[in-house]
């Protein structure tokens, strides 16, 4: 895989998205490699248990997008959305698997918004998805991803709502 055609790419993509949108919604957005695989991540420093390093919290949720030699081999770029250990969310008192229902019953009026779209999976995975690998339109079509994203980010924030510990 050439993993700097990837990232120069992906970072494309990061300077395309609209930066009032993101700072309104306090969105970030992180291009890098992690695993062998190159990822672009959306997320809110608010949903880690570390606001200071939210890309490597031990708590943390976030959209990524991502190839790695499996996908290209496949001709796919997948994405998806991650929960992790949301146990350990300050603030928060979460079961995970009650966390993934929710927000997978609030995501269901967007799953078709979304292509190759799975919520079937456990509660660390969110919702899972891919797109045909089109190395022509490569930004657009992760721009796209992105954006939609962006679309439905207030569902994280609205299931988080849900689970809020009262003091």
């Amino acid at each position: 895989m050439d993993t700097s055609f990837y990232l120069e790419n992906f970072q494309k993509v990061v300077d395309q998205l609209d930066s009032k949108l993101l700072s309104t919604k306090s969105i970030e957005v992180s291009v890098g490699i992690y695993l062998d695989s190159v990822f672009i991540k959306l997320y809110k420093k608010s949903w880690a248990s570390n606001s200071q390093e939210p890309l490597t919290a031990e708590s943390r949720i976030f959209f990524s997008v991502w190839v790695n030699d499996s996908t290209l081999q496949k001709q796919k770029i997948m994405y998806n959305i991650h929960a992790l250990k949301l146990r350990k969310l300050s603030g928060y008192k979460i079961q995970s698997r009650k966390f993934a229902e929710v927000f997978r019953e609030s995501f269901k009026d967007h799953e078709n918004d979304w292509k190759n779209i799975s919520v079937n999976h456990g509660p660390l995975t969110l919702m899972e998805g891919w797109i045909k690998l089109d190395l022509e339109n490569l930004q657009e079509e992760v721009l796209k991803l992105a954006n939609n994203f962006l679309k439905v980010e207030h569902l994280v924030d609205d299931t988080l709502n849900q689970f809020k510990s009262v003091k």
